[in-house]
Formats: C-alpha cells, sequence, structure tokens
C-alpha cells in the first residue's frame, strides 16, 4: 500500500492507495505557520495516525511513503532549498522525517508529482514525456518520462517558473515584477493566478480574483477580456518555450487556472506562432486528478 503526502502553504494533505491505484483513505490536517519544527511534526503525526487507522481497518503495512513537497532537497547538502514555504529552506527536512517516521521515505517537488500523477493514469496516461504545470498561486512545473519523475543533477529540472517571460513586450519590460527567487519579470509572476489578477489591477484599477475576472470576461466586460487576451498570449509564449526545449508527448495543466476553459481552446493557435515547427500537435490538457493529482503523484513515486 503507497501513501501519498502533499504539503502545501496552508494544508497537509494524506491518501492512501490500494495496488490498483484505487483511494482507500483520504485525511488533511492545517499547515503550521512559521514553525518549520510544527511542520516536520504534523506531517510525521498526519503519517502515523493514518497508518494506525489503516492497520485498524485491516490493511497491514508496511507502507511505501512518497512526499510532495514546495522546492527540492539539494543534492549537494542534503537541506530543503526553493520552497515558497520558506520554513523549511535551509533544512535537514527529508532526514527528520526520516529520523520521525523509522523508514526511508521518497520526496519530490509538487509539481514533479503532477507530472508522475497524469503519467501513470491521468490526462497524459500512456505518454512517455510528459511536461506539467501549475498556474496557482505560484507556477510550478515537472517533467515525467515514462512514468519517472526526472529532476537533473540539480533537483531542479521543471522549473519553468522561474525562468524570464519569453519575447516580452517594452511594456512587460517596464513593468516586470520582482519575484520571490530573487530576479525580476519570471513567468510565475506573469502566468500565476496571483499575475493575472496583478496585471488586471495594473491597467484596468480594480481589484478581482482571477475566478472573477474570467466569468467577467465570458459576460462581457471589455478590461477583464484583454486581460485574458495577455494571459493566454504569455502563457503560450511561455509554453513554447518548452515545446522547442522539451518538445513534450503531452502538456497537463493544473491549479486554479488550469479549470479556464478558454485556454484549451485558444492555446494551440497561440503557441504554433511561437514553435519552432511547421505545425504544432502537442495536446493540451487540464489534470485529470485535479486537485488530488499532487498527493496522487506522490504516492506514485514508489512506482507501480
Amino acid at each position: 500500500m503507497r501513501l501519498g503526502v502533499d504539503l502545501g502553504g496552508t494544508k497537509i494533505e494524506i491518501i492512501a492507495l490500494g495496488d490498483d491505484g484505487g483511494e482507500i483513505l483520504r485525511r488533511r490536517t492545517p499547515t503550521p505557520r512559521g514553525s518549520y519544527r510544527g511542520i516536520v511534526e504534523a506531517l510525521a503525526g498526519l503519517v502515523q495516525e493514518v497508518e494506525a487507522e489503516l492497520a485498524a481497518r485491516g490493511h497491514a503495512g508496511p507502507y511505501s511513503i512518497g512526499i510532495g513537497m514546495p522546492g527540492a532537497i539539494s543534492p549537494f547538502t542534503g537541506l530543503a532549498m526553493n520552497a515558497n514555504s520558506t520554513e523549511i529552506n535551509g533544512q535537514p527536512f527529508k532526514t527528520d522525517l526520516e529520523t520521525l517516521l523509522g523508514r526511508e521515505i521518497r520526496l519530490a517537488n509538487d509539481a514533479n508529482c503532477l507530472a508522475v500523477s497524469e503519467a501513470v493514469d491521468g490526462a497524459a496516461a500512456g505518454a512517455r514525456v510528459v511536461f506539467a504545470a501549475i498556474l496557482g498561486t505560484g507556477t510550478g512545473a515537472g517533467i515525467a518520462i515514462d512514468g519517472v519523475t526526472w529532476e537533473g543533477p540539480h533537483r531542479i529540472a521543471g522549473e519553468w517558473g522561474h525562468n524570464p517571460l519569453p519575447w516580452p513586450s517594452v511594456e512587460e519590460i517596464t513593468h516586470a515584477e520582482p519575484c520571490f527567487c530573487g530576479q525580476r519579470g519570471c513567468i510565475e509572476t506573469w502566468v500565476s493566478g496571483t499575475g493575472f489578477g496583478r496585471d488586471f489591477a495594473r491597467v484596468s484599477g480594480r481589484e478581482e480574483t482571477g475566478p472573477a475576472i474570467v466569468a467577467a470576461a465570458e459576460a462581457g466586460d471589455t478590461d477583464a477580456k484583454a486581460a485574458l487576451d495577455r494571459y493566454i498570449h504569455r502563457l503560450a509564449r511561455s509554453l513554447a518555450h518548452v515545446v522547442n526545449l522539451l518538445d513534450p508527448d503531452v502538456i497537463v495543466l493544473g491549479g486554479g487556472m488550469s479549470n479556464v476553459s478558454a485556454l484549451y481552446a485558444r492555446l494551440p493557435a497561440a503557441i504554433a506562432g511561437f514553435a519552432f515547427s511547421d505545425r504544432f500537435v502537442t495536446p493540451i490538457r487540464p489534470a485529470l486528478h485535479g486537485d488530488s493529482s499532487g498527493v496522487r503523484g506522490a504516492a506514485w513515486l514508489w512506482g507501480r
């Protein structure tokens, strides 16, 4: 039996999967704020509670444990790095969890877990090379090859959100926002849900949430329609860079902005104008497992 854990900024979620990929149970707990030790203990405590519940139901162990995390574990120091949940950066996250749980665990970036989940039994099932992007509060991406996460020697493969917006206009250069990574004008600052809302507010002078802007665009609001047009054009340029570098078999989108149906209707033609090919045919699909994909992918880190 596989246990998958997704460490998010507001919640820690755990899922238990049987050999057939069927969900046996799911639990969650709030993520402690501002305390590294609190996060580690909450995560380990949730695993232990679920294991006790599974045992009481007659599901005998041992249970493999996979964890999706923001950022990654540095292969050079063994410490967590690049996480927007900054409490864990610079900490021996994997070592501390293994000490508390008394066994080996596997960790991967949460976007890589999305890619694995969708490659194993999701929107890209059967595809060899899968690129999965999270378009949420932030922007991340992961790569799965033959259903296995590809991380690279620096553990940063798929860190698409921390490259500059491709083919920027003069206006985009002028209004490039600082990113938490220390650079300016990163893809994340433009195509995350946060970036979408910020761009709308800057141009229109109105503060709205991403879903409200999309609804207004669908209702004919001029400012909202223009913001959505800009967003799709920026996302298309950003994905065209991926196509030109990786040429994946399938692109999967997750996160809140992945629920915008206009993306799937309009992105292919927009990407075609920037892809270095005479035709663009790569399928772009929403994550089949939706918000559950990351936690399912964590469980699949131990393979089928």
